[in-house]
């Protein structure tokens, strides 16, 4: 399984995913689930991704490929609207290809959160389904998550609006994905978490984050202390 998020602020923009792929309990690995395509001082694009792992790692493969070519492809489209088509129509594509050479029941679908900016235009966020077709980010929400999402939202329901700082959406972010590792073994380490701020156009600040990281750990501490106080210190009820 899977959990990543994508947070689009009046500052920036936070991304952040977790690497385990499992395909049962014999068999678990690590990917990156996130991906980074820059121009420097022209564009700054970044996939997230999240479903059958041959189908993701296919549509990947094609758009890199095809950045040297001039057929469409991510550096040469004129807005992040027509980048997303551009990502819908290569999972149908593969989706298409990879489906009918088999008649199991395999899940080819995957799901895609791409987010960035072109230079001259706002920042974007979009969610990308199987099917190809997508959803835009508002400044009513924010942010999107794909894959194991149940565990990591309610944090991010209270938390999370579009002026909310950079770095307060870090912490929320990493606070939702510890939430998720916690719950669901299918999800974990070692994380890649990337900001990116308003009009930089590269990626700003890239972490990679394993089990050893000391900030990360020092926060689900704190926020784990910090629940465990909260409820005890909560009024009894009367039944």
């Amino acid at each position: 399984m899977t959990y990543c998020v994508a947070m689009r602020l009046s500052s920036g923009m936070v991304f952040l995913a977790d690497s385990r792929t499992n395909a049962g309990v014999d068999h678990i690995a690590t990917f990156r689930k996130l991906h980074s395509f820059c121009l420097p001082g022209e564009r700054q694009i970044v996939l997230l991704s999240s479903g059958n792992l041959a189908t993701t790692q296919s549509v990947l493969s094609l758009l890199r490929t095809r950045l040297g070519h001039d057929a469409p492809n991510l550096f040469n489209q004129g807005s992040f609207f027509e980048v997303a088509e551009l990502i819908g129509a290569t999972v149908r594509e593969v989706i298409n290809r990879d489906s009918g050479k088999q008649q199991s029941a395999v899940d080819f679908g995957c799901n895609f959160i791409l987010g960035g900016q072109i230079k001259g235009q706002d920042m974007d966020l979009y969610h990308i389904y199987p099917e190809g077709n997508f959803i835009q980010a508002t400044m009513d929400t924010p942010y999107f998550q794909i894959g194991e999402i149940k565990y990591g939202k309610p944090i991010i329901d209270r938390v999370i609006n579009f002026n909310t700082p950079i770095d307060h959406a870090v912490k929320c972010a990493l606070i939702s994905m510890d939430s998720t590792i916690r719950s669901n073994l299918s999800v974990g380490m070692p994380l890649d978490l990337l900001i990116y701020k308003r009009d930089s156009f590269s990626p700003s600040e890239y972490f990679d984050i394993n089990d050893n990281h000391p900030g990360f750990q020092q926060l689900r501490e704190a926020w784990s202390m910090g629940l465990r106080q909260t409820f005890s210190n909560l009024v009894d009820i009367e039944l």
